[in-house]
């Protein structure tokens, strides 16, 4: 007798329960497009960076989220054993104190293929023998050329430092590498230096040094783009057979891109060194886990100024790709992203 009581209440207000309906599923909606609430940054004593980064995740909004993340999908990217993980930067970064996070990334294995610039092999190279300074982008620079000092921002770099040791350096290693083979991919020619510097007294504070120690290509398709690309430069004055071939370093990404189950990317910057880093992945459908951090805007349309969505629209990002664009300074994101990964 309820039943029927129920059955006939449901009948004579169909309209009720269709509007009790349409509320309950708005109000869940809305809920659910919510999600989480935002939670102050609590700051404590003897605090750890990745106890930080969670309460940036918590914290609800900006960078700091967008960094919360990165950290969570490098995390992700770096447990997947079918990864393999692609890091570019630009060379400027090499010049600063970041250096040694990127040297511990590769002295770590946390990366199996590098993409960058020829500075990078200038800075990193450079700083094996001589120093950099901490300076400041307020100097007189008409003073500083006087001085025989160039300012890279606030890093002041030496003539000594630079182009000169480098020249003094570098054209003995050509030479000894001309003496064994004629041709050589970028790569190659980086991991000969490597093996070069090994037994330098700062050869461990070196990217070179540990991505030859460690078996990771190093590629820079823009090598004459630089200090060093100007000693191959010189010195293939007097040896005309000696030729680099960047058809090779190409040879071995569709190698490694053709094999890959899935990819990701670190990318640190635009530039030459990001494009060829998502330009390879579309071969592959896309790249699977992919972090991006930038300082540049979008709007002019550059590739630096791109975000990762874009990316998707050529294939070179999965849809369905854990990805994130970070805007900001990598000397200050890429710390915290490394040590709220190692905990």
């Amino acid at each position: 007798m309820y039943a029927i009581k129920v059955l006939s209440y449901l009948l004579i207000n169909r309209n009720s329960v269709q509007v009790a309906k349409t509320y309950l599923s708005s109000k869940f909606n809305k809920i659910r497009m919510l999600g989480k609430k935002v939670k102050n940054i609590e700051i404590k004593k003897g605090q750890t960076v990745a106890t930080l980064i969670k309460a940036f995740s918590d914290s609800g909004g900006f960078t700091a989220k967008k960094l919360a993340v990165a950290s969570d999908i490098f995390k992700d990217m770096e447990k997947d054993k079918e990864c393999v993980k692609f890091l570019s930067f630009p060379a400027d970064v090499i010049s600063t104190g970041l250096r040694g996070v990127i040297v511990d990334l590769v002295k770590n294995k946390n990366v199996d293929v590098i993409i960058t610039t020829c500075g990078t092999l200038d800075h990193d190279l450079a700083r094996v023998w001589k120093d950099y300074y901490a300076g400041s982008e307020m100097s007189n620079d008409a003073k500083l050329r006087q001085e025989g000092i160039n300012r890279l921002y606030n890093i002041f770099i030496p003539n000594d430092s630079y182009g000169y040791v480098l020249e003094d350096k570098l054209i003995p290693i050509l030479k000894e590498a001309a003496g064994q083979q004629k041709e050589y991919s970028t790569s190659e020619l980086i991991s000969f230096i490597g093996s070069k510097i090994s037994k330098e007294k700062n050869a461990k504070e070196s990217i070179v040094f540990w991505a030859w120690k460690n078996n990771i290509p190093v590629i820079v398709p823009g090598i004459t783009d630089g200090s060093v690309g100007s000693q191959i430069w010189m010195y293939s004055q007097k040896d005309k057979d000696f030729k680099i071939n960047l058809i090779k370093d190409e040879d071995l990404l569709a190698g490694i891109v053709f094999k890959a189950k899935k990819s990701g990317a670190l990318m640190l910057g635009g530039g030459i060194s990001k494009h060829h880093t998502i330009w390879w992945n579309q071969f592959k459908n896309g790249l699977d886990y992919a972090i991006y951090m930038t300082t540049a805007v979008e709007w002019d349309g550059s590739l630096s100024g791109a975000r990762l969505e874009e990316a998707i629209s050529w294939g070179k990002v999965k849809p369905e790709a854990k990805q994130i664009t970070v805007e900001g300074d990598v000397t200050v994101l890429l710390p915290l992203l490394y040590s709220s990964f190692l905990g």
